[in-house]
This record gives C-alpha cells, sequence and structure tokens, in this order.
C-alpha cells in the first residue's frame, strides 16, 4: 500500500513538483531605499536573497552570519513570505505543506499545538513539557509550541533549522527550531491590505502601514482580524464547534541615529475568543482497527445509550461517518475558550569597531483558559470548567557579540542568555452528572453481566434482591457490593473546584559559536553551550469528590475477598487521582540541573557550485514536571489502588512521582549542497539518538510522563507485559529513541516565470527493541507496552512535498498566478501509547491558486482553495476518557472494551482574497 502511495505522489509531483525547499527569498535592497529594516542587519535578517531575474541566491544567518543557503553546513530551509501566502498559510501549522521534516498537529486546545522534526516533538497537552522543537518570533523565545500559534501578520520568512541547536539561539532545542520573523519598519512610506471571504462564513482583513517618522526613525503597524463558523455541528443544537474569532495589533518602531546602531522595537497583542476543541468518536472509517465496538450491541455502547436514555443513532450521530463532523455534546456543558497573548521587545544591533553586538530583550504574557465536554459524547461524564488554564509570565534577555581575528581566519562569536518564566495552571476537571451512573454499570456490566441503567447503583430490583439474599455467586459480599455501588453512584458533579500548579523556571546560559577557515576551501565550525536550569514546583488542591475517600474507609476491608468487583468500585470513585483527600497536600519542591552541550562541523567546498558537510551535535531539554495529579499513585507500591488522604508526610513521594529527567541527544550529519542559477539540490543524512526520551500520554483515565530509554540486555518482552514491575534493567542503558533518515530538496526555475520546488524526507523514527521507564532502568509502564520497536507517533517514514509557480505576463499592466502544492504523508500511528486504533492511512493534501493582478501589484485578486481533494484523516487518535467496560486486553485489540476518539483534520476549504499594496 505504501509503494502505491508512493507512486500515487510521484504522479502528483509530476504534474506540479515540490514544496520542501524554498527556490528564493524576500528581496534585499537599501533599508533607506525602503525595504524592511531587518534586511541591513545580519543579525535581524534570517532570509534574504539577490535576485537577477530568475537567477536567485538565498541568504539565511542561520550560523548567526549573513551567509548564502548553499554555503551554510546546516540542514535548514527558509520560507519565503511569497510562498507562506501562496500556500495560505497563516499559522505555523500550515508549514506542514512546504516543509517535509516538519509536522504541526493541534488537540484539545489549539493552544496544545505540538511541532515534530524528523519524526521528533512532544506532545502538547502537558504544559509541564516544554517543546523539542524550539519556536522563535522575531528572535524571543516562545517557551511553547502553541504559544507561537496564531495568525502573525505579514511574515519575512521561517526558518526551519532541523537537529538540535543550542549553540546560537536564545534557548537550547533537542529536535529542532522554528524561527519565524514578521516584516519590520520601512523608511519608505507604504503598506499592504487584503480582504478574504470564504466558506463556512469565513472572513480575514488584515492590513499594515509603515514608513518615516524621521530620518532615524521608522514605524510599522499591522493588523488581522479574523472569523469562522465552526466544521463541526452537534445535532441537537445545531451549535458549531472548532470555529474562529481572532485578532491581532502588532506596532514597531525602528531608531537608526547612525549606521553603526539601530535599534527595534516591537509590541503585539493578540486575542482569540473561540469554542475548541470538539472530537468525534473514532468509527470504522476513521480507525478500521475499532471494527464492531461501536455497535448498538457492544457493552459500552448500551451502557452509554442506557443512561442518557437515547438511541444509539442519537448518541453517535456520525457512526459509519465520522467526516460528516456530526457530534452529539452534553447539554448543560461548553468549550468555550479565551486565549490572550501580548509582549514587547526590544532589539539592538550595535557595530563596535572590530565586533558587533546584539541585545533582545523580551517580556511575554500568555493566558489560555478553556472549557471542555471532556468525554466528548451525549453522556455528563467528564468535563472542565471555565477557570481551567493556563497562564506565562516570560522575561528574557539574550546578548551576542562577534567578530573576526586572526586575518579573517576565525569568525568568533560569544553569548549569553536569561529566561525567568512563571507558569500557573488552574484546573477545574469534574465528574460530570451522569458519571456516577456509567461507573457503577460498567462494574455492573462487568461483574455480574446485567444492567438496569435507571436504578441507582445501575442494579434492577431483582438483581439487588438477589445480591442481599446472599444466594448470588457473591454470597456474603452480596449486600457489599450494593451498597458500593450505590455509593459510586453519587459521584456527581464532583471534583477539582481548582488544582493549582505553580512552576518558576529560571534558566541561564553562555554559548559560543565559532568558524575557523582552515583553508579557502575547508571550515572548521566548534561551538560549546553551558545551560544551567532551576524549576521550582507549588501546589494545591480543593476537590469536592468526597465519594471517594469514604469508598476506600468503607470497602478496603472486602477488597481481598473481591478484587475485581471491590476494587473497581474504589478506582471508579477515585479516577485520575479526584479525591477530597488531596486537599490536605501541599507541594514545594525544586529541581536544578546543568548541562554542556555543543557542536562540530567540518565542511569542504572543493568549488563554486558545491559543499560538503559532516556534523556532531549534542543536544539538551530541561527536565520538569508534570503539572498534573492525575499522575498520582498510592505511596505503599502493595496496594494497587490509590489511598489518600494524601498527608503532608507524604509529600516528598508525590513531588518525586511529578518529575521527570532532562532529554538529551546526540546527533550525527552528512550533507551535500550544490547550486547552479536556476538550479539547487541539498541532500542530508542524519542520525539521532536520544536518552530519556520525555513521552506524554493518556491512557483514558490519567496523563503519564515518563522518560523512555533502551536496554542493551534482551527483557525478553518483560516490556511488552502487563505487570508494572517486570521489565526492569540491570545491564547498561541506551538511547530509547533513534531517528535516521534522508532528505532531499530540490528547486529549479526552468523557465523565467515559471518556479518549482521539490521536497522528500524519509525518516525511521523508532523506539529500541528493549525499553525501560528511566535512566535507572526501572520497569516501562504497561501502558506503553506497544512500544518497544515500533516507529514513533506522528512520525510518517516517508513525506514528499511539491508545489509549482506560474506568474505570466498577460500583456498591458496584468500578471497572472497559477500555484499548486501538495504534501504526501506515508501510514502513521497519531497515538503516543501507538494503539492500533489511532492508526493513520497515508494521504495527499494539495493546495491551489489561480489570480490576476497588476505588474505594480496595486491590486490582485486571487481564488483559492485549501484541501482541495476534501481529503479526510484525524489529527490525533485518543482514548475516550473513562468510556471502557473492561481494559483487559483482547487479540488485535489492546484498549479491552475502550473506545476512541479523534481529532479531526479541517475539511476542504475555499474562497476569494482582494489585496493591495502601495
Amino acid at each position: 500500500m505504501m509503494r502505491l502511495r508512493l507512486l500515487s505522489a510521484c504522479a502528483v509531483t509530476a504534474v506540479i513538483i515540490a514544496s520542501a525547499a524554498p527556490a528564493h527569498a524576500q528581496e534585499a535592497t537599501d533599508p533607506q531605499a525602503g525595504t524592511p529594516a531587518q534586511a541591513s542587519d545580519p543579525l535581524l535578517q534570517g532570509a534574504v536573497s539577490s535576485e537577477d531575474g530568475d537567477s536567485e541566491e538565498v541568504v539565511v544567518t542561520a550560523q548567526g552570519r549573513v551567509q548564502a543557503l548553499s554555503d551554510v553546513p546546516l540542514a535548514v530551509s527558509a520560507i519565503t513570505s511569497e510562498q507562506l501566502e501562496r500556500t495560505g498559510a497563516t499559522d505555523i501549522r500550515q508549514l506542514n505543506q512546504v516543509a517535509p521534516s516538519l509536522l504541526v498537529s493541534s488537540t484539545g486546545n489549539e493552544a496544545n499545538a505540538s511541532a515534530r522534526i524528523r519524526g521528533v516533538g512532544t506532545v502538547g497537552d502537558n504544559p509541564g513539557l516544554e517543546s523539542s522543537v524550539a519556536t522563535f518570533i522575531d528572535g524571543v523565545y516562545r517557551s511553547r509550541t502553541g504559544l507561537g500559534l496564531n495568525d502573525l501578520g505579514e511574515i519575512e520568512r521561517v526558518e526551519i533549522l532541523r537537529g538540535p541547536q543550542g549553540t546560537l539561539f536564545g534557548r537550547n532545542a533537542s529536535a529542532g527550531l522554528l524561527n519565524i520573523v514578521t516584516k519590520g519598519p520601512s523608511f519608505t512610506f507604504g503598506g499592504m491590505a487584503e480582504a478574504t471571504y470564504g466558506n463556512f462564513d469565513s472572513w480575514r482583513f488584515q492590513g499594515a502601514v509603515t514608513g518615516p517618522v524621521s530620518e532615524q526613525i521608522a514605524f510599522r503597524i499591522d493588523g488581522l482580524y479574523a472569523k469562522r463558523d465552526g466544521y463541526l455541528r452537534d445535532v441537537n443544537t445545531d451549535q458549531r464547534f472548532n470555529d474562529r474569532d481572532r485578532y491581532l495589533v502588532r506596532g514597531q518602531l525602528l531608531f537608526e541615529p547612525s549606521s553603526d546602531l539601530s535599534i527595534r522595537l516591537i509590541a503585539d497583542y493578540s486575542h482569540r475568543e473561540e469554542d475548541c476543541c470538539a472530537a468525534v468518536y473514532a468509527t470504522e472509517d476513521v480507525a478500521p482497527a475499532n471494527r464492531g465496538l461501536i455497535t448498538p450491541t457492544s457493552a459500552v455502547a448500551r451502557v452509554l445509550t442506557g443512561i442518557t436514555g437515547t438511541t444509539f443513532a442519537q448518541y453517535f450521530p456520525a457512526a459509519g461517518d465520522a467526516y460528516s463532523r456530526r457530534v452529539a455534546v452534553s447539554p448543560n456543558r461548553s468549550y468555550a475558550g479565551e486565549t490572550e497573548d501580548y509582549g514587547f521587545s526590544g532589539e539592538i544591533n550595535w557595530k563596535l569597531g572590530g565586533a558587533e553586538l546584539t541585545s533582545i530583550t523580551a517580556y511575554r504574557k500568555y493566558s489560555a483558559y478553556q472549557a471542555a465536554d471532556a468525554d466528548y459524547g451525549l453522556a455528563d461524564i467528564l468535563y472542565f470548567g471555565p477557570d481551567t488554564g493556563r497562564e506565562f509570565r516570560t522575561f528574557s534577555q539574550e546578548l551576542r557579540l562577534q567578530g573576526e581575528a586572526f586575518g579573517d581566519t576565525l569568525d568568533w562569536l560569544i553569548g549569553g542568555y536569561y529566561a525567568n518564566e512563571k507558569l500557573k495552571t488552574r484546573q477545574e476537571l469534574k465528574f460530570g452528572n451522569d458519571y456516577g451512573r456509567f461507573a457503577s454499570c460498567r462494574i455492573a456490566l462487568s461483574a455480574l453481566g446485567t444492567i438496569a441503567p435507571t436504578n441507582a447503583g445501575c442494579l434492577s430490583p431483582a438483581t439487588v434482591a438477589g445480591l442481599n439474599s446472599g444466594l448470588s455467586p457473591l454470597g456474603p459480599l452480596g449486600p457489599v457490593a450494593v451498597g458500593g455501588l450505590r455509593l459510586l453512584d453519587t459521584v456527581r458533579d464532583v471534583g477539582d473546584d481548582t488544582a493549582n500548579f505553580n512552576q518558576t523556571s529560571e534558566n541561564f546560559a553562555f554559548f559560543t559559536h565559532n568558524i575557523v577557515h582552515l583553508t579557502s576551501k575547508v571550515d572548521l565550525t566548534l561551538g560549546l553551550r553551558y545551560t544551567n536550569e532551576t524549576k521550582t514546583l507549588g501546589a494545591d488542591f480543593n476537590n469536592t469528590n468526597t465519594v471517594c475517600p469514604t469508598a476506600q474507609r468503607t470497602l478496603l476491608p472486602y477488597l481481598a475477598a473481591s478484587q475485581a468487583l471491590i476494587g473497581g468500585i474504589i478506582s471508579l470513585a477515585c479516577q485520575g487521582g479526584s479525591s477530597s483527600g488531596v486537599n490536605g497536600l501541599t507541594l514545594d519542591d525544586q529541581r536544578k540541573e546543568d548541562r554542556f552541550t555543543g557542536t562540530a562541523i567540518l565542511s569542504y567546498k572543493p568549488t563554486e557550485d558545491l559543499l560538503l558537510y559532516g556534523s556532531y551535535s549534542r543536544g539538551y531539554k530541561a527536565g520538569g514536571y508534570n503539572l498534573d495529579r492525575s499522575a498520582f499513585r498510592n505511596p505503599l507500591a502493595t496496594q494497587p489502588f490509590p489511598i489518600f488522604p494524601a498527608t503532608p508526610a507524604n509529600a516528598d513521594f508525590y513531588e518525586d512521582v511529578l518529575q521527570f529527567d532532562e532529554e538529551t541527544v546526540n546527533a550525527y550529519e552528512l550533507g551535500i549542497k550544490f547550486t547552479r542559477p536556476h538550479f539547487n539540490i541539498n541532500i542530508a543524512a542524519f542520525r539521532q539518538e536520544f536518552s530519556n526520551f520525555q513521552l506524554n500520554t493518556f491512557n483514558g483515565t490519567v496523563y503519564i510522563v515518563q522518560n523512555i530509554n533502551g536496554c542493551e540486555d534482551d527483557l525478553g518482552g518483560l516490556d511488552r507485559d502487563l505487570s508494572p514491575t517486570s521489565g526492569s534493567c540491570t545491564g547498561d542503558i541506551k538511547p530509547g529513541v533513534v531517528s535516521k533518515g534522508v532528505e532531499v530538496e530540490f528547486g529549479m526555475s526552468p523557465a523565467r516565470d515559471l518556479r518549482t520546488n521539490f521536497g522528500v524526507t524519509y525518516a525511521d523514527t523508532r523506539f529500541a527493541d528493549n525499553l525501560v521507564g528511566s535512566k535507572t532502568g526501572a520497569p516501562l509502564d504497561p501502558q506503553l507496552r506497544l512500544l518497544p520497536g515500533d516507529q514513533m507517533s506522528n512520525a510518517p517514514e516517508w513525506v514528499v512535498t511539491s508545489s509549482v509557480a506560474w506568474t505570466p505576463t498577460l500583456g498591458g499592466n496584468l500578471r497572472g498566478l497559477a500555484y499548486v502544492d501538495a504534501r504526501m504523508t506515508g501510514d502513521y500511528n497519531t497515538g503516543s501509547d501507538l494503539f492500533p486504533q489511532k492508526e493513520q492511512d497515508g494521504f495527499v493534501l494539495v493546495n491551489g491558486r489561480i489570480g490576476i493582478s497588476g505588474n505594480d501589484q496595486l491590486w490582485s485578486i486571487e481564488i483559492w482553495g485549501q484541501n482541495l481533494l476534501n481529503t479526510n484523516y484525524m489529527q490525533v487518535g485518543f482514548s475516550s476518557p473513562f468510556q471502557a467496560v473492561s481494559t483487559t486486553p483482547t487479540p488485535g485489540y489492546p484498549g479491552g472494551s475502550q473506545i476512541f476518539s479523534a481529532y479531526l483534520s479541517e475539511p476542504r476549504t475555499y474562497g476569494v482574497t482582494l489585496r493591495s499594496r502601495f
């Protein structure tokens, strides 16, 4: 099947040819003549080009110096504003279409976006985990990928750096880096305005104006507003979800008192108020492995429809046709969310004789609050209240000094970085009004084989009479079971009024990056970084679930006599650690770490057209805390169920439970770059070995955050069983994740008005054959038993991108535009536990645009389409929270009777854009 898809992709690219490597970037001219100011400054400018007709030379500063892309011994792509505009990219998720090694996806909240490069990234649902792929906007680090996920206004370019980074940019990253630079002020008056209308009643307005204030000061103001109806519909209320309602304002000042000094000041504010993100049940058309589970006769469906008094069709309105995007939401719950993001930054570039100083100072405030019907179905099982959210306050300071020495033999750079981040999370996670009945029905069906969904404890009068008589198979435990199930039934609208986690992170680093010109053709690049990280955690809890401790106190004496029944009641009463017993627990902890990382690159340029290089890099990402009380477990290892109250005496235990260790990587790369007029090709082969890989997994009940390592010894399959204690490693520990493969980027301009690009990435990114859960060799969590030896989630082996742009002169003052791009993605699993229900078959996405404009760009009109083939795929599949009658694995179905949900792709969108540049 993969071969067929690759052949199909080749057929597409034979028509449209590629989009992974940019063929050109923005024109670079004198800033006093009107280009964005960063084009005049090598430290502000990340991708410019010199153009002569159709010949182009891409220029980047990936190494902190102005260099032609063909001279940079790194795997780096520069995506230009023109490419972003043509593919319809308004946020970083849409970079997927033009960068084959990149995958950006979002889940239950668009603030939870996750970026992956070469198959490696960090799941974004837990704010305690930083991203393996760092995001910078105008030189300022955004501590989580989702913080950069927004309409950003006009973009100058985006640099995508693959592999570990840290000896140049302010913040270290273990898998790669996105560097986004917005358009800056100009000393020539000008601006732009555009209006877009599309299906789903989509409106988008954007404008900018720039010009001089004086001979030394220029300004720029950008603004945009975007609104769109949602593409998921509640069949009961006709309400739309996954809509769009956002705006942005950004102001800039550029001060250039002399040719040696420039100061760029930026202030921006953005706001989103959207109902996001609903999900559908993953029926057979989404996840074929779910065959036979979501049916009228399946156990979990019988329970769900029974407690809500609905038919199967009413509860699962999209069964058999999930991509109809019909959902049924609990009528008293909401997906309303509000996000606010603003900040200020100042960048100074000062030439000091033989050296140049760069300073970037920034403050950012980000908050996102999101309610959710967290069970994603009509039954009111679980919900997040409107006070659920997170806030980041970050101050950062970066300093760099660079110059040349020893007769230009050495290009040297030294720098320092400091960041202080205050992170606050508030969680209002509660069991809904139907949870107790659903939980008691789960037990009744599993243990007794019968349910009465409209009765207390899910027990019919006849069943109660039989249990109380002592004549049932439970014997004298029958009355205890009745009392326990009726007690469990009372778990309704209780849980966290608030669970507060407060984390302060303080980071400082010193780095150097130096290029030694050994000969006129051979360079040696050496970089080194020292990073010191301190994280301080504080947490307190206010939980209203008093049923949990009552159930424990009442039923624990009977546990040994009926482990499955009594234990199940206790466990379901305390799902995810929800208990008023945590209210006396206050956490106050600190972790410190410091690491040296670095890079070494040897490059050889035998001719002006050809560059060969080999590199080694050591990368690092800080450890931290799992900011989710669902990670809590019993301090008594002999007791399988959570025991509360969690007394202050056990605070150290719970603080340790929340911690995860730093992630490190050793990366190796060989590359070739060949550039001729109208033609370029870049090839890179890589191998990356990750130790202590930080994995975040939702198992249907709780979030599991665990470091992943490999064991040199054969564990005999004990890392693949259901025991939490078997599978420890007594031998040497090795990397738990290895990513290796080849990237090819190819660009060509066969005619003056025709540009084509092509890209392919093969990335074999998989877990080691024998896995353990820490660097000490502790066993892997049983929930992750499918990981050993398999391909990582959201890591397709093959990705092919392609594009063609034709801009012919139409006569007079008119110019046309015909553009199409495509991305072919191979098969991959969307779930970090790799359950087969979360598999996504390979697919092809195609975007297109046609238009006409004046040669002076004073006006243009374009008709466009995104996902022209209306390709259906899921972004992420996940276990529907708590929705299982049994979790006992069966052949081919490791989730037991667990059902699954999915966040779907956006459907086909299309519209028209009017634009003016002056």
